[in-house]
């Protein structure tokens, strides 16, 4: 189980690096969240998602 949990932490810190790379910033351009499109609203919850999974 331990190994498994790792191994998962490993991954997201992986993909947290690609989104970091490949993905826009929304919060460095000021996005209003209010007045998102969904597709931006998509980007930034997977990248939300990412990163809470990266951190636990």
């Amino acid at each position: 189980m331990y190994l498994c949990n790792k191994m998962t932490k490993k991954f997201f810190k992986i993909l947290a690096k690609l989104n970091k790379i490949i993905l826009p910033s929304y919060t460095k351009q000021r996005l209003d969240l209010s007045k998102a499109s969904k597709f931006q609203m998509a980007i930034f919850g997977w990248k939300l998602y990412v990163t809470k999974n990266a951190l636990d």
